[in-house]
């Protein structure tokens, strides 16, 4: 069965409906991401602009995409690395402009070395520059010398742009609402990282290193196509579970412990964000069992106020009302459930919102209040649903028994018409599946 992608065709979509909603007599200047070092000569790997390949599909550093809406020449146009055989030796194929406009179907295409002496051209005339000013301090000089040199050229009757705008958005707004197509992929992602979890749920035992398990994702990941993790993995056993972005990932794993692990994969430029939590010699204590048990509550509750016309605050509001009501339930919290909420008393043990967005950055693009109010979920949009509850050692607010517990269970939950769709289903999530999912391997 082929692997769900994105065509050109909706690419091409993409960049229409954008300059539709441009400003007239405008430019848009895109720059790709930049090459990274690591150390030395070595790189780190490189990984495209979302916004840019969110427009393109175009996986090279060295570039630039430029619309121009109007144009009668073109409205699209990519400047790119030009094929070079002694480069390309030594560090892989390059499309080249000749090829770029039949493979991607922008309207021209030029050598990225020539981008000085052309972009000065196009921008001439133009009342508005769409570009990011502030994240590419050696692009943005680029972009100033070029508008000086038409502000050169002024007394010869040339027309310098007067307002520089930023597309996020326009752009954003877009990349927040995910096409069918989107979603295939997105689900395909989620998959991959059940699929991890899995496995690495089956040969969890004492003794471990929490890096064993995490080589265990990062195998499943490389083998389904996805080279790169879209984060940095947590695998926190323990009392490592109680510090949210732990990832030093070198602690033993012991018998009676839990391990919290929050691991997603990105697949064609697609992140995935799954958070697990189960024992790591395969049973729970009766503590353990009682914490997990609220924090799944919490969540199944969430995930069903993940539905067209709630706001986006809804499902938070839901996990913060369970989460409360259960602590106080085993004793962890004392008083009145409202009042307690109205207090943020809760925040001691769950210190952090239940979700974000996500599409192909972990924590993607949108904004998530219009005009000061927590906005409306549309069919199309895509969260993560991830409460949590986290005791750390020697909180003097608690009895010792609950000491070292950190829970949390995290799904990625698109919004349907209807109502939502769970990307990341089928993973052993209940206490009782998953004692028996460990218990079998």
């Amino acid at each position: 069965m082929p692997q769900p992608k994105i065509k050109i065709s909706e690419y091409k979509k993409r960049r229409r409906e954008l300059m539709a909603h441009m400003e007239p007599n405008s430019i848009a200047i895109l720059p790709s991401a930049d090459e990274l070092l690591r150390n030395g000569d070595s790189h780190f790997a490189f990984r495209q602009s979302s916004d840019l390949y969110y427009l393109t599909g175009f996986r090279e550093a060295e570039s630039c995409l430029v619309l121009i809406p109007g144009r009668k020449q073109g409205e699209c146009l990519l400047f790119c690395q030009e094929k070079d055989p002694l480069k390309e030796l030594w560090t892989g194929r390059l499309m080249g402009p000749e090829n770029a406009e039949e493979v991607l179907g922008v309207d021209d295409a030029f050598p990225i070395a020539d981008i000085d002496d052309i972009l000065p051209g196009l921008i001439e005339g133009r009342e508005r520059v769409y570009y990011a000013m502030g994240r590419d301090e050696q692009f943005d000089h680029k972009v100033m010398e070029w508008v000086k040199v038409i502000r050169s050229k002024v007394r010869s009757g040339v027309h310098s742009p007067g307002e520089f705008l930023v597309l996020d958005h326009l752009l954003h707004e877009m990349r927040l609402i995910k096409s069918k197509n989107e979603l295939k992929v997105m689900k395909e992602s989620g998959q991959i990282a059940v699929r991890a979890h899995k496995r690495a749920m089956q040969v969890c035992k004492p003794g471990m290193y929490e890096y064993e398990l995490e080589a265990e994702y990062l195998h499943e990941f490389a083998r389904s196509g996805c080279r790169e993790p879209a984060y940095n993995s947590i695998v926190a056993s323990g009392e490592n579970a109680c510090i949210l972005h732990y990832n030093e990932n070198n602690m033993q794993m012991k018998k009676g412990d839990l391990v919290l692990i929050d691991a997603g994969c990105e697949y064609e430029y697609y992140a995935s964000d799954i958070t697990r939590t189960f024992p790591v010699s395969g049973k729970f204590s009766k503590e353990q069992k009682a914490i997990y048990e609220l924090v799944l509550k919490a969540q199944l509750e969430a995930i069903k106020a993940v539905k067209p016309g709630n706001h986006w605050d809804d499902p938070h509001n839901v996990t913060v009302k369970v989460i409360t009501e259960g602590l106080v339930k085993l004793g962890i919290l004392k008083g009145k459930v409202d009042m307690l909420i109205k207090k943020g008393a809760y925040r001691d043990f769950y210190m952090h919102r239940a979700g974000h967005w996500i599409g192909m950055d972990v924590h993607d693009v949108g904004d998530y209040k219009i005009d000061g109010k927590w906005r409306l979920l549309e069919p199309g949009m895509v969260l993560t649903v991830e409460p949590g509850i986290y005791i750390a050692s020697g909180n003097k607010k608690v009895d010792k028994r609950w000491w070292g517990i950190g829970v949390r269970i995290e799904d990625d939950v698109a919004v349907t018409e209807k109502g939502h769709d769970v990307l990341t289903d089928g993973l052993p999530k209940t206490v009782e599946d998953i004692e028996a999912f460990m218990a079998a391997a």
